[in-house]
């Protein structure tokens, strides 16, 4: 039996990927605890963006989510990533596209019509999708539970997998928590199809469509502890560059907002390690939704390997 601490992104997919290789799985959730930092998420399937700031262990690895999470949830939008810049930071376009690969240059009014006259130019990632985490992180929870896996909040019954992102700070004494902001919208006068990213020297941001005129945009990145409610300087800089992107934002409805603390370890790059009998998966950043399969995968090699060597 093996116990996975968390139902978090991390979580959901150690424990979907282990009830496929056959072993017997349970998670364990308590009943009470907050809504996991992940449900806050664009829920983006960028590598290839990504490679901005990040190593190319994560543009490499982060390749495969797309085609994994399309084959276990509905709603996985293959329309790529466009990214934007306003005319007075077109040197950030330049030095994005420098920085990455994996890209075309674009005319954005050719992709999303509603962006006619607004930017002269973009960079198209084809190869990039969306999806709604919730929903996301929903489905993986519900065909966990078609399959027989028990969720409960009493104590572990096997080999602990813990995945509890900052819950689990007090064995990993280098993760730090890094603050994410985002508030969804209602836009009824917005038509956007894909994922849009504006970048900004100080606040770069995402809008992300969920269908049916709503849109979330995020994210802020703080290096701050701090829990609680979104900022007010959060909320004006993302309304902003929402409204730099289309000017029927400024009618929108603000719907929700939220904030969390994502767990990160120093490199900000999500890992494996063993404590003792305890397996760690953690230290998600800003890469839950990409690198969370990646590692669950590993996480069943680890265990086979075990489990082999036992014999």
């Amino acid at each position: 039996m093996i116990s996975v601490l968390g139902c978090g992104v991390a979580g959901l997919c150690a424990a979907t990927v282990l009830a496929e290789a056959g072993f017997a799985v349970e998670v364990i959730a308590p009943a009470d605890a907050p809504p996991p930092v992940s449900h806050l998420a664009g829920g983006m399937l960028a590598p290839f963006c990504e490679g901005d700031g990040a190593p190319d262990l994560i543009v490499e690895k982060g390749r495969a989510a797309v085609d994994w999470w399309a084959a276990h949830v509905p709603g996985v939008e293959r329309r790529g990533t466009l990214v934007l810049a306003p005319a007075r930071d077109t040197v950030e376009l330049d030095r994005f596209a420098r920085a990455t690969r994996g890209h075309d240059w674009a005319a954005p009014a050719d992709l999303e019509p509603d962006l006619a006259g607004r930017f002269a130019r973009g960079l198209f990632f084809a190869d990039e999708a969306h999806m709604d985490p919730r929903a996301a992180l929903g489905a993986l929870r519900a065909a966990l539970v078609d399959q027989g896996v028990v969720f409960h909040d009493g104590p572990p019954r096997g080999r602990v997998v813990d995945c509890r992102g900052l819950g689990a700070a007090g064995a990993l004494g280098d993760l730090r928590a890094v603050r994410g902001e985002m508030l969804e919208l209602d836009a009824p006068d917005v038509a956007l199809t894909r994922v849009v990213r504006l970048l900004h020297p100080r606040f770069p941001c995402y809008i992300v469509p969920r269908g049916q005129g709503r849109y979330m945009v995020g994210a802020t990145m703080v290096e701050s502890a701090r829990d609680g409610a979104i900022t007010a300087r959060a909320v004006m800089e993302l309304l902003s560059a929402a409204y730099t992107v289309h000017p029927g934002f400024a009618e929108a409805r603000l719907i929700a907002t939220g904030a969390g603390l994502r767990p990160s370890f120093p490199d900000n790059i999500p890992a494996i390690r063993r404590l003792g009998d305890v397996i760690h998966v953690n230290g998600m950043y800003r890469h839950g939704f990409l690198m969370a399969p990646v590692l669950a995968m590993e996480l069943v090699q680890i265990l086979t390997q075990e489990m082999a060597h036992a014999d």
